[in-house]
């Protein structure tokens, strides 16, 4: 229930770290999404040709990107009654990792969104530099 004092909106914030272990098929799946994205398999004329090049480059080379491309906020919460989504922002990045340090996993990072790009979506309309599924 809302009072004055309390706001409606809510960040939920998300921190995953995800190993892949087939990139064939990650990107093969990312770029399947990108296809769909552009109405199939035909090929797209000006801007949007170049954007789906950019994009189907970026998910064969870069896990990261690719992973990018597949998760969609919308998605996650589109399903969950009373909540309407307004804004989302989500990012993939590289990272090194040793699943066997417990000192490995930093929640006090959160905030530091320097060094790598950031995927936003407003609405129903999407940004950043790889469409993405949805």
């Amino acid at each position: 229930m809302s009072t004055s004092e309390t706001s409606q909106f809510v960040r939920l914030r998300v921190d995953m770290v995800l190993e892949i272990t087939d990139l064939a098929a990650l990107s093969g799946t990312a770029l399947e999404s990108i296809a769909a994205e552009y109405g199939g398999y035909g090929e797209p004329d000006g801007e949007a040709a170049e954007e789906r090049t950019r994009a189907e480059a970026a998910v064969r080379t870069d896990g990261a990107e690719a992973v990018a491309s597949l998760v969609d906020p919308f998605v996650l919460v589109g399903e969950v009654p009373g909540v309407r989504l307004t804004r989302a922002s989500w990012s993939s990045e590289n990272i090194d990792h040793d699943p066997d340090d417990p000192d490995h996993w930093d929640l006090d990072d959160e905030d530091d969104d320097e060094g790598y790009g950031e995927y936003e979506a407003y609405g129903e309309g999407r940004g950043g530099g790889v469409p993405h599924n949805g």
